[in-house]
């Protein structure tokens, strides 16, 4: 008597897995290193700081990867998933690194409880679903989009417009003279066109690294006109390993942890989405045990990131996209992909390279990476009934209202207590809080069948 093995379980020959895993690895590679490089420079720490952010980012990836994949008792959903860092917690990070208060220390201490709040409610996540139906997370995911092209438009000019400088023992902003020269604009000008390029003429695998590939041309014109250069790199150790707490003894500071575990809701939610599409991707079963063990390894992925000195974990959907496109199901692909980004983690001249990498070349696949991610709200919206129900108008509307106020007006909630700026300079977390609000009030709270049908659609549209 034989036993079918399902595609998902199936162990492909190692060459053809490593091939596959490396695949995977570079699908999603630009948005996992994206993330420590905008905290590590809005936190102003050093290169080699930034470069060891990305270490560890890539070591914790390829931890979180291993743990939902391969699965453990009660933990893992044991599907081809890739972890990263997820991009919805990037603006209430930004606003905890410009705290003084609270800084990289609050951030990890902020990351460690959230996932721990993970854990406890991965298994009534589910039930929130219905919260959260196209109308909400299409207006989340693009505002999350809208937020960080500030970010991507200012790499493409080379920094910060202003730079703060203290003079005569006062703080003030002055002028960046590097910002907006036209040989970075040009060089952020040519990433832009390479991508677009690889896009439009690239196809298969060519064209889901057309951002990877983007930047390397980037660098590769960066250095030739002697913008970008190698001394850190030269100077990085080969091999290094990554150690806990590197920058110390985490710090837990209340809203900061109650704002990180609302993005912990958030993404969990979108999570639920993305196992739901896959389940239908590779034909396996879904159950509500299932849905609980993949959120559990989302908690336990962020608390090993917290404690690995790196960021929020949840599956990357274009790897979710790659399984539907290349139709290989099994879960040993990506167990082969996260091994190769544990072992990318402990070669701190690979981080080194990346760190080298100027921000005007980030600038050029930064406007497509953050531009991508406004523009899947804008098309999971499009799922959205508008013409016989307007009042979805007004949830859209409003909440894209709240979430733009810290970014057109960062000084409109400065007469509110102090404890709350990290929650109110969120415009992500404004939105969500105002659509999920809007959406109950307007259109009432739908059922868990319509919630999950609606939450697989979101999936297959959705991207970090």
């Amino acid at each position: 008597m034989t036993t079918t093995v399902h595609p998902v379980d199936e162990v492909l020959p190692t060459p053809r897995l490593l091939a596959l895993g490396l695949q995977h690895v570079l699908v999603m590679y630009a948005g996992a290193v994206a993330v420590p490089l905008i905290i590590g420079r809005a936190l102003k720490l050093s290169p080699q700081e930034v470069a060891f952010l990305i270490s560890a980012d890539l070591f914790a990836c390829g931890l979180a990867t291993l743990v939902q994949c391969i699965g453990f008792r009660g933990v893992g959903i044991r599907l081809p998933v890739m972890m990263g860092v997820t991009f919805a917690s990037v603006g209430p990070m930004l606003s905890m690194a410009a705290s003084p208060e609270i800084g990289l220390l609050g951030i990890y201490g902020s990351v460690i409880a959230a996932g721990i709040f993970g854990i406890l409610v991965a298994p009534f996540i589910s039930r929130l679903l219905p919260l959260f139906p196209p109308v909400v997370t299409g207006t989340i995911i693009m505002v999350i989009g809208i937020s960080l092209m500030r970010v991507g438009i200012n790499w493409a000019g080379g920094g910060l417009p202003t730079l703060t400088k203290v003079v005569d023992g006062v703080a003030g902003q002055f002028p960046n003279p590097g910002y907006a020269q036209l040989q970075g604009l040009g060089i952020a000008l040519f990433v832009l066109c390479v991508i677009l390029a690889l896009i439009k003429w690239g196809t298969g695998f060519l064209a889901n690294v057309s951002v990877l590939l983007g930047i390397i041309a980037g660098a590769i014109l960066a250095t030739v006109l002697g913008v970008m250069h190698f001394d850190k790199v030269a100077t990085a150790p080969w091999a290094d390993i990554v150690l806990p707490f590197h920058f110390g003894v985490p710090q837990f500071h209340l809203v900061p942890i109650i704002t990180m575990c609302i993005v912990m809701i958030v993404v969990m939610i979108e999570s639920l989405g993305m196992f739901l599409a896959l389940g239908e991707i590779t034909g396996k079963t879904i159950d509500r045990d299932a849905l609980t063990r993949g959120l559990r390894a989302d908690g336990v992925g962020t608390v090993l990131g917290g404690i690995f000195n790196t960021f929020p974990y949840t599956s990357f959907s274009q790897n979710v996209g790659l399984v539907g496109i290349t139709g290989v199901r099994s879960r040993w692909v990506t167990i082969a992909g996260g091994a190769i980004m544990l072992v990318l983690g402990l070669l701190p001249n690979m981080a080194a390279l990346v760190e080298s990498v100027p921000l005007v070349v980030l600038g050029g696949a930064g406007l497509v990476m953050f531009g991508m991610v406004a523009a899947t709200g804008a098309r999971i919206l499009t799922a959205v009934d508008f013409k016989t129900n307007q009042r979805n108008l007004f949830v859209v509307a409003i909440s894209v209202g709240f979430g733009l106020i810290p970014l057109v007006a960062p000084n409109f909630f400065k007469n509110l207590p102090h404890d709350l700026q990290p929650l109110l300079e969120s415009g992500i977390l404004l939105c969500a809080l105002v659509a999920v609000i809007l959406n109950a009030f307007f259109n009432g709270i739908g059922s868990a069948e319509e919630a999950k049908t609606h939450a697989a659609g979101v999936a297959a549209a959705a991207t970090h």
